[in-house]
């Protein structure tokens, strides 16, 4: 068996299909605003991007997603450049050793706002747990992920705590606005618009997790009625949640084996939290089917865990001399049978994020004129970081392709500290 016999045989194919892809984006999209079901969940952000930032105002800024919160004060001068001061970092509260209670977790926020709570009246707050967004930007939280110790909070608006926290604290009352990382990275490329006349923007991560905010038409958000319909509103696709793309038998063997089997789809095709797991399943079926020596297949069936960056590092260079695959007993014809069962897993990662980026871009009915093309504001580690199949440079390739034919105009960009630029931009325009 070769490698293309391997491939049909699992029914795994490098190339992505974008028309019919993109055309199945869209039915989704229209169902999850109708709230008619799909995959998508399209949250409301209640965040209309189409305000002007005001220039030379502070914005206190929180940043909570991972081990550590962040604090910051910042504003964009008359040029559009970011100024940032008073900038600290914290662990996040409910990340230690003990579980925190409902007033310990909203006091440690509020003794972290002390420092800066006279500088502005606004706080912009990028949380990025999974939460119900409410239109005065608050948000309540529906449950902790990254192992936060404070079940009390759950069900609770997160801004009005940790508002009511600070006044008990020193009489000082501030407006929290709530808001995802993604719509938070959408909004930092609103930063650059300030210097660049823009027609729309785009939000999109690709790192541990994946997922894109674009702007929409109220009058399309049909699940919230009483919105103004001439105006519009930043929408969070959740698009992690995707289930449009073929999978293949690596794709349903992984996701079998995850703690949330059927969840996700399309994040585990393309992010790093996963794509090392389907490729440990393209390896080890590879090796029952009699691709690798019987040295080298005996140790990938040993494999029982497989990070995205040893694998993208493996298929890059499988004379790589760390990582998972540092001890094994390859022949040079095994090496190239790992590149070449391997390197296609990126290849078809680089066109379904290219296909997630253009649905967004279509969907937004921006970037006609190349003088005011589409902003797409990039984050992510993954994107950025992975070596195999010239990743980034071929999602670009393929983004030409898809806009290019149909006339879009668009610019990729990267906006450092992303999180607090567009938490900053929320709590202005807000």
């Amino acid at each position: 068996m070769n490698v293309n016999e391997f491939f049909k045989k699992h029914n795994f194919s490098q190339n992505v299909c974008a028309d019919e892809m993109l055309a199945e984006f869209d039915r989704q999209m229209d169902l999850g605003l109708s709230a008619a079901g799909g995959s998508l969940k399209m949250i409301p952000a209640y965040i209309d991007a189409d305000r002007a930032v005001p220039t030379n105002t502070p914005i206190i800024v929180l940043d909570a997603g991972g081990t550590n919160l962040r604090v910051a004060v910042l504003w964009f001068d008359s040029c559009g450049k970011v100024r940032m001061e008073d900038f600290k970092k914290h662990p996040m509260p409910g990340t230690g050793s003990e579980e925190l209670d409902e007033d310990s977790f909203y006091n440690a926020f509020a003794e972290f706002l002390v420092p800066v709570c006279r500088r502005s009246a606004n706080v912009g707050f990028c949380f990025s747990y999974p939460t119900e967004i409410t239109p005065d930007l608050d948000g309540r939280l529906l449950h902790w992920t990254k192992q936060v110790k404070a079940p009390g909070v759950v069900g609770k608006m997160v801004g009005a705590g940790i508002s009511r926290a600070l006044e008990r604290i020193n009489g000082i009352k501030l407006s929290v606005k709530v808001l995802n990382d993604t719509v938070a990275t959408l909004l930092a490329g609103k930063s650059a618009g300030l210097s660049r006349r823009y027609s729309g923007y785009v939000g999109f991560i690709l790192g541990t997790g994946t997922n894109i905010a674009y702007i929409e038409d109220n009058a399309a958000v049909k699940k919230v009625p009483g919105l103004d319909p001439s105006r519009k509103m930043v929408i969070n696709v959740e698009s992690g949640n995707f289930d449009g793309a073929p999978a293949s038998d690596f794709d349903k063997a992984f996701d079998a084996s995850t703690q949330d089997p059927g969840v996700g789809l399309f994040e585990k095709m393309i992010s790093g939290a996963y794509m090392g797991g389907v490729g440990m399943q393209m390896l080890k079926m590879a090796a029952q089917d009699g691709l690798f020596s019987k040295p080298a297949a005996d140790a990938m069936l040993k494999l029982e865990n497989l990070e995205t960056k040893d694998f993208d590092n493996f298929v890059a260079n499988p004379f790589v001399a760390d990582g998972m695959f540092e001890n094994m007993p390859l022949t040079d014809d095994d090496r190239r049978t790992a590149m070449a069962v391997g390197e296609p897993l990126f290849v078809r990662a680089a066109g379904l994020t290219a296909v997630n980026i253009a649905a967004a871009v279509i969907r937004s009915k921006t970037g006609t004129d190349p003088l005011h093309p589409v902003c797409v504001t990039v984050d992510g580690s993954t994107y950025y970081k992975t070596r195999s199949a010239f990743f980034k440079s071929r999602v670009e390739e393929k983004l030409r392709e898809i806009l290019g034919s149909r006339g879009i105009c668009f610019d990729i960009i990267s906006v450092d500290d992303a999180p607090m630029v567009g938490s900053g931009v929320a709590g202005l325009i807000s």
